[in-house]
Parts: C-alpha cells; structure tokens; sequence
C-alpha cells in the first residue's frame, strides 16, 4: 500500500506549522483536507494557509473551485486520491492536512458513494419540498437508525440519505454496513493536540485576527460576486454566522462572539470524533520532547516496508 502521512486537528492548534515542518524533513507534498480551502476567494475565514508560509512546499487541493460551485465528500475522495498517486509516482510523501474528519476517512477507506447527480430532477424537487419534520418522518419509515443519526435541522444530510433510498432501494444504514471501512492506504495518522483552555484561547485570537485582516470585507465582496449565504461554501464556519449581521438581526460584535462559539464546540466535536473513528498518534504541540517522539515514530515508519 502506498504511504500517506495524514495531520489533522482543530483551527488555532498549529497545523500549518507542523505540516510544513514535518513536510521539509520528509519529502513530502501537502494536500489540503479542508471543506472550504477548495474555493477561491474564500481564505480569511478558512485559514488558507499563506502563499509565504508554504516555504516552497506544493500544495494541492486549495484555491481549485469558483466561490459557487459545489463539492462534496466524494469529490475530494476522487480527487484526494489522484494526488495521492501523483505525488507518490514523483517519489514523495503525500500529507493531508485538515479539519474535515469524514472527507479524510473517505479518502483513505475504502468509502463508497452514490452520485446525487445521477438522481431523477423530480425526485430531488419531490425531496426538497418537504419540510425538516416530513423528511425525518419519511426517514424514520425507511431507515430508523440514520433517522436518529442525522440531527433534525441537518436538512442536507436528510435529503441525501432519502435521496439514497430512492436511487438504490437501498438504505444508507445498509450502505454503510456492506462496506468493511478497511484502510485502501498505509496511513500514520497524527493528531494535534493541547490543553483544552490554552487552545480555546488560542481559537478566540484567531478569530479576532481574521477579523483584523479584512474578513468582513472578505465577505462583502464574495457577496458581490453574486455569491449568498445558501452557497456551498457559506456553510462553513466564519462564514454561515454573518448572514445574521446582514439580516440586521446581529451586531458586528455578536457575530464575531458566534464564531468563536461555534468554532470551540466544532473543536471539542473534532476531537471526539477523530478519537472515535481513527488510530490516531496524537501529539501535543505544546511540548517539544512529544514532537520529537512523533518525529522518530515517523522514520521508524517511514523506514518500513
């Protein structure tokens, strides 16, 4: 199987840094496992790394989509996975780097995915017409266990496993089941990792610093673009909240105090479900003697065949 280092954990821990780090020592080429980094124009708010911080190390995955174009776990997978070959026929290592927990799962299981674009248009309309109650009431009918799975306002997620059904007569739940999740990599999969406190801290900086750079900005002018606050890409965290400033309905204030909330509970999920879903090698940024045992945890693994 071929190689892959994977680096993942919450905004404001100190990713990018590692990444970089271990990339220069390693040989290694970097692939973005962020939602939001596909898009253009949307770099404040998802923390893109920074054409200087790169230090001359290809990235891959960043900057590939127009700000209101869609994309979804199983595009990363394919795409995810083309890198991975690429990288790995020029003899270097390939790293993803990011948050997005079920997009890095799905690249490095062995993820299954029905196409919501093969799907009949009257279907989907049938679908989206119904209200978040009647979607769940038609899920708890067909598949209870993804009816309690799914949150009730997740309407995205609801649509998907009916539209599943619908297109295959099967239940996602049946889906998941039939397929074993078996590494498809040899993947050493680190985890980064700090005093809960220290990181809160950390994240409620670095979003006052993106504000500091020009995020409203940033999202005035996406805005202007044409883009809106149903696209794809507004979904994300740093992003979703200002809808509420221009509605009129918060302050400038009260959504900067919104993502900050919302960003410390995403990360206190990450890491729930990173420790429930992967063999991770956690490591703890905030000290030096935990880095160098990663380091040499790396080599031994690397040095193996």
């Amino acid at each position: 199987m071929k190689k892959v280092v994977v680096l993942v954990g919450p905004t404001a821990v100190g990713k990018t840094s590692l990444s970089i780090e271990l990339a220069k020592e390693l040989n290694a080429e970097i692939i973005s496992g962020d939602s939001i980094q596909v898009f253009r124009d949307f770099s404040i708010g998802s923390g893109k790394v920074k054409r200087e911080e790169m230090l001359d190390i290809p990235h891959h995955c960043i900057d590939i989509l127009a700000p209101k174009d869609k994309f979804s776990v199983a595009d990363f997978q394919k795409i995810a996975r083309e890198k991975i070959d690429e990288i790995s026929a020029r003899n270097h290592l390939p790293m993803i780097v990011g948050g997005t927990g079920l997009y890095i799962k799905a690249c490095i299981y062995d993820y299954e995915f029905s196409t919501q674009e093969e799907a009949d248009e009257e279907i989907i309309k049938k679908l989206e017409a119904m209200n978040n109650e009647e979607l769940v009431m038609e899920l708890q009918k067909i598949d209870p266990e993804q009816a309690q799975a799914i949150h009730p306002n997740n309407r995205k997620r609801l649509i998907r496993a009916l539209l599943i059904y619908e297109m295959t007569a099967i239940t996602k739940s049946d889906q998941i089941a039939s397929q074993e999740h078996k590494p498809i990599y040899d993947a050493f999969i680190i985890g980064c990792t700090m005093d809960r406190a220290t990181l809160y801290e950390r994240i409620n900086e670095r979003v006052d610093m993106m504000v500091e750079e020009g995020l409203l900005d940033e999202i005035k002018g996406l805005l202007a673009q044409g883009v809106n606050f149903d696209d794809h890409a507004m979904q994300g965290i740093g992003y979703r909240e200002w809808r509420a400033y221009f509605d009129k309905t918060m302050t400038k204030d009260e959504v900067i105090e919104e993502i900050k909330k919302h960003s410390r509970q995403f990360a206190k999920r990450q890491y729930t479900w990173f420790n429930n879903q992967m063999p991770i090698h956690w490591v703890d940024m905030q000290e030096p003697d935990s880095i160098k045992q990663l380091k040499k945890m790396l080599e031994t693994w690397r040095s193996e065949q």
